[in-house]
C-alpha cells in the first residue's frame, strides 16, 4: 500500500458551474478534441493500464469522481478535469479514453495515461526497481503511435485535411513525470540538464501532429511542483530558505518548472515561425496555480492551500500509508474550496485552469 500512495504521489500530475460559455461563435467551433498528455489529462485510460497489470489503481475508486459524476471514473480528482471543461465550452462531449471506449472517436480520443512521461521508459533505468515497476510504455511517442493507429478511423484521404482543420489538439501536459520519476534516483541538479531533452520531445511532438493536418495544438507547461504537496510532504527541507516565504513552496522544485517552461514557450516560438499554417497555443499551468497559492480567499479557496482534500494526516493531509481512498484516510467537507485533491488538483482549480486556456482557444481563429 506504501507503494500505492507513492504512484499516486508521481501521478502528478463544488458545486456545479459552466466554466465559460458553451455559446461560442459559429466560426471558431472545433468538431473534435485529440488530447495526449498524463494523468492532469487523462479521462479513463489507467483503468485500462492498470488492469492489464493487475495493479491497484486509486482513481478506479471512491471518493474519486464523487463530485460531479458520482462515481470513478479513471479520473485523478474530484470531478471533471481541465479537457472536461474546454469540451464543454467548445459544446462537445467529454473525450473518451482511447484504450477503454468502444464507441466512435469522431468528436474526440483522449490517449493520456496516468504516469506518463514524454521520455521513454528506457530511458529511466537509473529509477529504482520498486518505482520503475510504475513507469508504463505510455510515453509521447507511443501515445502518437496510438493516435496514427486510430487515424484511418477518424477520415480517409483528402477529408482528413478539413477534419483535422476543426480538430482541437492538445499536447500534454509532459514532464512532470519525467522529473517525479528521475527525483528517486537523481537530485534536482542532476535531473536539470535532461530538460531541454523533455523539452525537445514536446517540440518534436507538436510538429509531428502540424505535419499529419494539425491546424491548432494547445501546448501546456507544467505546474509549481514545489507547491505539490506529495513533494511538500516527501522532500521536506530542515533548511527554511529553501522554502518561498510568499507561498510555502519548494524553490528547487519550482524553478526546475519555470526553467522546462520558459525553454517550452521558446520552442513553441520557434515551431510557430516555421509552421504558418498552424495556431500554436502555449497554456500557462503554473500561473494560475501560483496565484490560488498567493490569494486563496481573492480567488474562492480556503487559506489552508497546500493542504490535500482527501488524504491520511500530517501537515499537507499527505500520507503514503493512508492516501486518497485508503483506511485512515478522510475527504474534506469543501473540495471546491481546496486547490489539491490528493496531490492531484481539485475540479475547482481545474475550472479556474480551464478559464484561461479557453480564453487563448476562443481567440485564435481557425485558419
Amino acid at each position: 500500500m506504501r507503494l500505492l500512495r507513492v504512484l499516486s504521489a508521481l501521478l502528478l500530475a463544488s458545486a456545479v458551474e459552466p466554466a465559460v460559455s458553451a455559446h461560442l461563435p459559429v466560426g471558431r467551433r472545433y468538431g473534435s478534441i485529440l488530447s495526449f498528455g498524463d494523468s492532469f489529462a487523462d479521462t479513463g485510460n489507467n483503468l485500462a493500464i492498470f488492469a492489464a497489470r493487475s495493479l491497484a489503481n486509486p482513481a478506479a475508486g471512491p471518493p474519486y469522481g464523487s463530485t460531479f459524476f458520482g462515481r470513478p471514473t479513471g479520473r485523478n480528482s474530484n470531478g471533471r478535469l481541465i479537457i472536461d471543461f474546454i469540451a464543454e465550452a467548445l459544446g462537445l462531449p467529454f473525450v473518451p479514453p482511447f484504450l477503454a471506449h468502444n464507441g466512435s472517436f469522431r468528436q474526440g480520443a483522449n490517449f493520456a495515461v496516468a504516469g506518463a512521461t514524454a521520455l521513454d521508459a528506457g530511458f529511466f533505468s537509473f529509477v529504482p526497481g520498486a518505482i520503475s515497476s510504475y513507469i508504463f510504455n505510455t510515453s509521447t511517442t507511443v501515445q502518437l503511435q496510438w493516435f496514427e493507429s486510430l487515424k484511418p478511423s477518424l477520415c480517409k484521404g483528402p477529408e482528413c485535411e478539413a477534419f483535422f482543420h476543426r480538430s482541437l489538439f492538445i499536447m500534454g501536459e509532459f514532464g512532470v513525470n519525467d522529473y517525479s520519476f528521475s527525483v528517486f534516483g537523481k537530485n534536482l541538479s542532476e535531473i536539470r540538464p535532461f530538460v531541454p531533452d523533455v523539452v525537445r520531445i514536446i517540440s518534436a511532438a507538436t510538429e509531428r501532429i502540424i505535419k499529419q493536418g494539425a491546424k491548432t495544438v494547445v501546448v501546456p507547461g507544467v505546474p509549481p511542483m514545489g507547491c505539490s504537496p506529495p513533494n511538500l510532504a516527501m522532500f521536506p527541507s530542515t533548511d527554511p530558505a529553501d522554502y518561498d516565504t510568499g507561498t510555502g513552496c519548494l524553490k528547487q522544485f519550482n524553478d526546475l518548472a519555470v526553467y522546462h517552461n520558459s525553454l517550452l514557450q521558446e520552442a513553441i516560438e520557434n515551431i510557430q515561425t516555421k509552421h504558418l499554417n498552424a495556431r500554436v497555443i502555449y497554456a500557462d499551468f503554473f500561473t494560475p496555480i501560483i496565484d490560488i497559492v498567493r490569494f486563496p480567499q481573492k480567488l474562492g479557496f480556503t487559506g489552508d492551500i497546500l493542504r490535500c482534500c482527501c488524504g491520511g494526516g500530517g501537515k499537507y493531509n499527505f500520507n503514503i500509508s493512508a492516501g486518497c481512498g485508503m483506511a485512515g484516510s478522510t475527504v474534506c467537507d469543501d473540495p471546491s474550496a481546496h486547490l489539491y485533491w490528493d496531490g492531484h488538483l481539485t475540479e475547482a482549480a481545474y475550472r479556474h485552469i480551464a478559464r484561461g486556456w479557453l480564453s487563448s482557444i476562443i481567440d485564435c481563429k481557425l485558419l
